[in-house]
C-alpha cells in the first residue's frame, strides 16, 4: 500500500479515472492536474488505483508495455514507453467474445508476450538475462482502453490511467523462447477479415526482447521486480484498430501461431 501521503492532484486524478472506470462516461484528460513532464505523479496515480484493485480481491498476474512501436506512438502523440499492471479479471480466452460496453473506447492491438519462468531482479538486465527468464512465448492481443475521453491523451495521461490497458488474450500456442527469434516475427492482424495492421519484431523497441529489459529494469529501480509467473505483453507490432459491436479480430504471427477474439452486438448486461 502507498507508504506516504498522497498529494491532492493525485488523489483527483486518480478519482476521476476510477469514477470513469465505474459509470463508463469518459473523463476529461488528468494532465492539468498533473502538469506535463508530471512521470512520477503519473504513476503514483496509477498505483493508487492499482491498490483499489488489490483491496477489492483483484490480482496482479502481469505487466504490459506500452508504446513500443513508432506507429502507436505517433498515433497518440507520445515519444516513449509506459507501463501498466495486468489484473487477472483481465485475460480473456483465446477465441472469447468480450460484451461490447465492457470497454469504453476499445482498440486492438497484436503483440509478442513472455510468460516468466524465474524472478528479474536484478539492476540492470541484458537480453539474456530476460532470454534465460522465460518460460514461453505467446501471440496474443492486447484490448487497450482509455478512460480519457476521445483518447486525448499525453504521456501522463496515459500512465495515470494503467498504460490505458484493457483486456488481454494469449494465444494457445506456447513456444520455447529458443524456437522463435521474436525480432523476426511478422504480424498480420484482421478485423472481420481484413486487415488492419502489420508489423515485424523489430518495430517492438528493435525487439520485445529489448522492451522486456526496459521494464525489467524501470520496475527494479521501482522496487516491484517481475516474477515467475507474470506475464509480460511486450507492446504492440503495428499500428492499433479500433473496435465497435461484432468485430472480430484475428491475428497471426509467424512462428507463434493465431489469436482470436470477437465482441459482442450487445452491450454488457443486455
Amino acid at each position: 500500500m502507498s507508504r506516504n501521503p498522497v498529494a491532492p492532484e493525485v488523489a483527483e486524478a486518480a478519482h476521476a479515472l476510477a469514477e470513469a472506470a465505474r459509470t463508463g462516461v469518459p473523463c476529461p484528460p488528468v494532465r492539468g492536474l498533473l502538469g506535463e513532464g508530471a512521470d512520477e505523479a503519473a504513476y503514483a496515480v496509477q498505483r493508487i488505483n492499482v491498490e483499489r484493485a488489490l483491496a477489492a480481491g483483484r490480482r496482479v498476474v502481469g505487466r504490459k508495455i506500452g508504446l513500443t512501436s513508432l506507429a502507436v506512438q505517433r498515433q497518440l502523440g507520445v515519444d516513449r514507453p509506459d507501463f501498466g499492471a495486468l489484473l487477472d479479471d483481465m485475460e480473456i480466452a483465446d477465441g472469447g467474445e468480450v460484451p461490447f460496453g465492457r470497454l469504453l473506447q476499445p482498440k486492438v492491438e497484436a503483440e509478442v508476450a513472455f510468460v516468466l519462468g524465474a524472478d528479474l531482479t536484478a539492476e540492470a538486465h541484458t537480453a539474456e538475462d530476460v532470454l534465460r527468464a522465460i518460460d514461453h512465448v505467446r501471440p496474443a492481443l492486447e484490448l487497450v482502453d482509455s478512460r480519457i475521453a476521445d483518447w486525448k491523451i499525453t504521456y501522463a495521461d496515459t500512465v495515470a490511467d494503467n498504460g490505458s490497458s484493457g483486456l488481454f488474450v494469449l494465444g494457445a500456442a506456447k513456444v520455447q523462447p529458443s524456437d522463435v527469434d521474436v525480432a523476426q516475427v511478422r504480424m498480420t492482424l484482421s478485423r472481420n477479415g481484413e486487415q488492419v495492421s502489420a508489423g515485424t519484431g523489430t518495430d517492438c523497441l528493435g525487439s520485445p526482447v529489448n522492451a522486456a529489459v526496459w521494464l525489467a529494469d524501470t520496475l527494479t529501480a521501482m522496487g516491484d521486480p517481475l516474477r515467475a509467473g507474470d506475464v509480460v505483453l511486450t507492446g504492440a507490432l503495428g499500428p492499433m484498430s479500433a473496435a465497435g459491436p461484432g468485430d472480430v479480430f484475428e491475428a497471426q504471427i509467424s512462428g507463434l501461431g493465431p489469436v482470436r477474439v470477437s465482441f459482442s452486438q450487445t452491450p454488457k448486461g443486455q
